[in-house]
C-alpha cells in the first residue's frame, strides 16, 4: 500500500472523516433550511462535549496544580485546531491579567498560519518538538495537544516531546481510542460525529475544542485565585471601556458608593482586586498588594487575612 493510500484508509476510519450520503443533496435546500440543518447539528456538541467532563476536570486540577507553582499552559495544534489554542491563549492576559508567557498558543507554522495554510508543517513532529523547545518546557509546564482527527504529527509530536521532558500532558481529539490520546497523560477525546461538510472540522469539532478550551482556562484561572465568585477581578484595565467595566465589579463585589470605589481604584492603580479589598479590608494600597501575595493571589483569603488584623 502507497502511503497516499495508507492514509486515505486512515482518513476513512475516522468518525469526524465520515460521509453523510443523507447530506448529500444539502446544496439543493433553501438557505434556511441549511441553516436549521447546521444548528441542529451545533446543538448535539455540548452533550458531546458534557460526556468527557470528569476527564476535562482531571486534566483542570492537573493543570492548576503547575501553574500555580509557577508553570505555564501552552496549546499545540494545526489548522483550526491551532488556532483554537491561539485564540484561547491569547484572550487570558485581558480577561485574567496574566503574563503573556503564562499561557501560550503554538500553531503549526508559526504566526503566519494563523491566516495562511503553512504547507507540511502540521506534518512534522520535530518542528514541534522544536517549537517547545524553544520555550523550555519543564515539568512545572503543562502542554495541551488539539487535533480532531487525533492524528495529526504536529499535536503529536508537541505531546510526546513535552512528555519527555517531563511536562504535563493532555491529548484533545474528537475521536475515540485516537494516538494523540495514547501519547498523553490525560485524555480528552469529544466525540461529536461527522461534519455536515464531510471532513470540515473547523464545524462540530471546532466548536467542540473552543468550548472545552474555555473550559481549561476559565476553571484554571478560578482555581489560581483570578476571580472572586464570578467576577473578574483580575481583568486589566487598559481602555475606557475596561475602566468602567473594573468599576463595576468593585461596585457589585461590595456595595461601595461611586465616591469610594474611585479613591480604591486610584489607591490601587486600577487594579480590581487589590480595590475591592482595600474596601472590604479596610486596609490601604500598599497593604492590599501584601495581602494578596502573602495569600498567592486568592481575594477570598487576603480578605479573611485583613478582616483578623
Amino acid at each position: 500500500m502507497t502511503a497516499h493510500a495508507e492514509l486515505r484508509a486512515q482518513l476513512e476510519a475516522l468518525t469526524t472523516e465520515a460521509f453523510r450520503p443523507e447530506l448529500a443533496e444539502i446544496d439543493r435546500l433553501s438557505t434556511l433550511d441549511i441553516a436549521r440543518t447546521m444548528n441542529a447539528e451545533d446543538a448535539t456538541v455540548p452533550a458531546a462535549v458534557a460526556a468527557q467532563l470528569p476527564q476535562i476536570a482531571a486534566a483542570i486540577d492537573a493543570v492548576a496544580e503547575r501553574m500555580a507553582r509557577g508553570g505555564r499552559l501552552v496549546y499545540a495544534g494545526a489548522g483550526t485546531a491551532g488556532r483554537m489554542g491561539v485564540l484561547d491563549a491569547s484572550e487570558c492576559p485581558p480577561t485574567f491579567n496574566t503574563d503573556p508567557a503564562d499561557v501560550v498558543g503554538l500553531i503549526a507554522g508559526g504566526p503566519t498560519a494563523m491566516v495562511e495554510a503553512v504547507e507540511g508543517a502540521e506534518d512534522s513532529p520535530q518542528l514541534a518538538a522544536e517549537d517547545l523547545a524553544a520555550l523550555r518546557i519543564g515539568p512545572d509546564d503543562s502542554v495541551v495537544g488539539i487535533s480532531a482527527s487525533g492524528r495529526t504529527p504536529y499535536a503529536i509530536g508537541a505531546v510526546t516531546a513535552a512528555r519527555a521532558r517531563g511536562a504535563l500532558t493532555v491529548g484533545l481529539s474528537c475521536n475515540a481510542g485516537s494516538a494523540l490520546a495514547a501519547a498523553a497523560d490525560h485524555r480528552i477525546e469529544v466525540v461529536v460525529g461527522p461534519e455536515i461538510l464531510t471532513g470540515s472540522t473547523r464545524l462540530k469539532a471546532g466548536t467542540a475544542q473552543k468550548l472545552v478550551l474555555n473550559l481549561i482556562s476559565t476553571i484554571t484561572m478560578i482555581r489560581l485565585g483570578k476571580t472572586y465568585g464570578n467576577l473578574m477581578v483580575d481583568m486589566r484595565s487598559s481602555n475606557e471601556k475596561l475602566r468602567a467595566r473594573a468599576h463595576r465589579i468593585v461596585a457589585l463585589a461590595t456595595g461601595a458608593p461611586d465616591e469610594e470605589i474611585e479613591a480604591a481604584l486610584t489607591a490601587t492603580g486600577g487594579e480590581v482586586k487589590n480595590a475591592v479589598l482595600v474596601v472590604l479590608g479596610r486596609v490601604d494600597g500598599p497593604a492590599a498588594a501584601a495581602l494578596l501575595a502573602a495569600s498567592q493571589g486568592h481575594l477570598r483569603t487576603a480578605l479573611a487575612h485583613a478582616r483578623t488584623r
